[in-house]
């Protein structure tokens, strides 16, 4: 599901806060405001994604108009289903071809196929595992 909800970015101590005024709970930071708006995606998208699961109603999103603070604010667009796409670390089948004789040292070598290309993929495209999602 897709919902967009008003946030206010506020400056905190060299960082910016980030507070969804109709999720209750729903706070986080960025070191800038690139960095605050990223994590303020990321922090709505989990949160809504857990009102989901857990059947819970989702709160209704204020008018950005009614909202009475001097500091920023903006709406933020969150993605529940691309979220938990992101998230998701349930292992997927590929099949795969390569040489007979590569096949045939990897074999005799005890090479984990799977690890291996796990592990190319993650140094080819510099990423790491995302982090089990807590709420």
């Amino acid at each position: 599901m897709k919902y967009t909800y008003p946030a206010i970015f506020e400056p905190d101590e060299g960082k910016i806060g980030v507070e969804f005024p109709d999720v209750k709970g729903c706070i986080t930071y960025g070191d800038d405001m690139a960095d605050a708006l990223e994590m303020a995606k990321d922090c709505l998208e989990m949160m809504l994604a857990h009102y989901e699961d857990e059947g819970l109603a989702i709160p209704p999103a204020s008018d950005i108009r009614t909202i009475q603070t001097p500091h920023v604010v903006s709406y933020v667009l969150a993605d529940t289903d691309e979220w938990r796409r992101q998230m998701d670390s349930r292992a997927v089948k590929k099949t795969l071809t390569l040489p007979g004789w590569l096949n045939s040292k990897a074999e005799k070598a005890g090479v984990n196929f799977s690890q291996v290309l796990q592990d190319a993929l993650k140094k080819l495209l510099n990423v790491s595992a995302p982090q089990a999602a807590t709420v």
